[in-house]
């Protein structure tokens, strides 16, 4: 069944032949500006950790770093194709899928993988999640572009050509 949902993306959750996911799309695809999000973790903006041993806090802060980052991009939510969690312990996911689900509408989740890690960069950490979008092609300067500024010739403005 392939369900568009925007002008620039389209989901398909259950592809002929293969069993329809829980939770997310197996298939999205789409036209427009590609945005990769690196893995985010429960960081404040001042580096500190938030909700030391509670998934729920975790999955919280990093989604709050995703909306912060895909801003940075001109970017939403509702522009992710791909969302990837490596959580310490797969009991973990079901904190992060109810954060997912506050910025999530449920007819626009994204394809997902969840990986099961040893550990992350630091043992305090529960999770990480990074994000892939497709943001349609827009025209004047990108938000948080920083492009459009006055810089000289040779720098993409941000304008459509």
């Amino acid at each position: 069944m392939t369900t568009p949902q925007q002008d620039h993306l389209t989901r398909i959750a259950a592809p002929q032949g293969v069993a329809p996911g829980t939770g997310y799309n197996h298939v999205v695809w789409g036209t427009g500006r590609f945005v990769a999000v690196s893995g985010q973790v429960a960081f404040d903006e001042k580096g500190e950790l938030v909700g030391e041993g509670d998934a729920a806090a975790q999955a919280r802060q990093v989604f709050e770093n995703l909306s912060r980052c895909l801003a940075a991009a001109g970017a939403a939510f509702e522009d992710v194709v791909k969302l990837t969690y490596f959580v310490t312990d797969v009991a973990h996911l079901p904190a992060v899928r109810v954060a997912r689900d506050e910025v999530l509408a449920p007819d626009r989740l994204p394809a997902s993988s969840a990986v099961q890690v040893s550990a992350l960069f630091r043992p305090e950490l529960l999770m990480e999640i990074e994000a892939f979008a497709i943001v349609p092609e827009r025209t004047g300067p990108q938000p948080g572009s920083g492009f459009g500024t006055g810089f000289g010739t040779g720098f993409k403005t941000g304008f459509a050509s």
